[in-house]
């Protein structure tokens, strides 16, 4: 059974209880939480904080997020709660959840789209880059529109033999029916991989996100 929550947990930016926001960043599978420490350096707005978790193994569940929803309940679950507290850890230093963004690529794209969905809320934003919402063909996703117009931007290759373009537009017509405000973007022929405009369009969420702090 997968368990995530003990593992490191990487820090970059200011502490939390000087940050404007922060960003959560979850790596994809066989990845690690350095790698997206190395992606964070890319996003250039000051007073930003990242937090960097670790799954155990190097990645968070075991099977494609296509299959049945039970055979990856174990580390899907481990993921939620580690997400969970680390949201938590930010409100507990005045940052509400306005403030604070879900950025996933892979295994993490799809984490952050599910805990979006599973806790709505206004988010500061989400990032999903090549992934989709969990389930095999056929599942639908409902609730509430509570996420109340939270930016997110899901962005995927168009040909990722991984992940259907059709399971990315069913996750963004999802999101829309949550509330959330949704781009996506497919990009011809472009490999698993994330693009400089995929930064461009985190860096601009992110600028959202602290201006709205401003306004």
């Amino acid at each position: 059974m997968s368990s995530h929550e003990g593992q490191p947990l990487l820090r970059d930016g200011p502490e939390l209880a000087l940050a404007d926001a922060v960003m959560i960043m979850l790596h994809g599978r066989e990845g690690a939480a350095g790698d997206m420490k190395t992606i964070a350096s890319q996003f250039r707005q000051t007073n930003l904080a990242f937090l960097f978790p670790q799954a155990e193994g190097g990645s968070w569940y075991p099977y494609s997020f296509l299959v049945p929803q039970q055979q990856n309940r174990a580390g899907v679950e481990s993921a939620m709660t580690v997400l969970s507290s680390l949201v938590l850890e930010a409100e507990l230093e005045r940052i509400p959840p306005e403030r604070v963004l879900l950025f996933g690529f892979d295994q993490g794209a799809c984490l952050a789209l599910e805990f979006a969905v599973r806790h709505p809320k206004r988010y500061g934003g989400v990032i999903a880059l090549s992934g989709g919402l969990f389930g095999p063909p056929g599942t639908t996703w409902e609730g509430e529109a509570l996420l109340a117009g939270t930016p997110v931007f899901i962005g995927c290759s168009d040909v990722d033999p991984q992940i259907p373009r059709s399971r990315v537009e069913e996750s963004a017509d999802a999101l829309r029916r949550l509330g959330a405000e949704v781009t996506m973007h497919l990009y011809s022929g472009m490999g698993h991989t994330i693009s400089g405009e995929e930064i461009e369009a985190g860096n601009a969420l992110i600028a959202r996100a602290l201006a709205r702090e401003g306004s």
